[in-house]
């Protein structure tokens, strides 16, 4: 059976849209299949052009989420330039947790630290 259509596949991923629900005036989302796992797209709409992306592969137990910053250049080609990562996440409630903790600024905040040190280390 494709793991893709699999019960607790769906289960799992409507269990997150469920919990994420609170965001969706301030996000789209997509969802997007692949042979060797799932994403789940969330695109900011109006504060920071950001993307988070968050990806399961259905051969570990484990959870990845991305932060983007979006740029477009030259008025038509969107770059992505990441600015936060944890590839290592073990629980869905930690994954929650997580994402909550990006939504409401964890990754800018981080980046921003980092422009900051970077500027005076030179």
């Amino acid at each position: 059976m494709n793991k893709k259509f699999s019960p607790d596949t769906q289960t799992e991923i409507n269990d997150i849209l469920n919990n994420i629900q609170n965001w969706n005036n301030f996000f789209n989302s997509k969802i997007e299949f692949y042979f060797d796992g799932w994403a789940i797209f969330l695109r900011e709409k109006f504060t920071y052009p950001r993307v988070i992306t968050i990806f399961k592969s259905y051969n570990t137990s484990t959870y990845s989420i991305k932060s983007f910053e979006v740029t477009l250049k030259n008025l038509q080609t969107e770059e992505h330039k990441e600015i936060y990562s944890n590839e290592d996440i073990k629980s869905k409630s930690d994954l929650l947790k997580e994402l909550k903790d990006i939504i409401y600024g964890k990754d800018l905040i981080q980046e921003a630290s980092k422009l900051y040190n970077n500027m005076f280390s030179d």
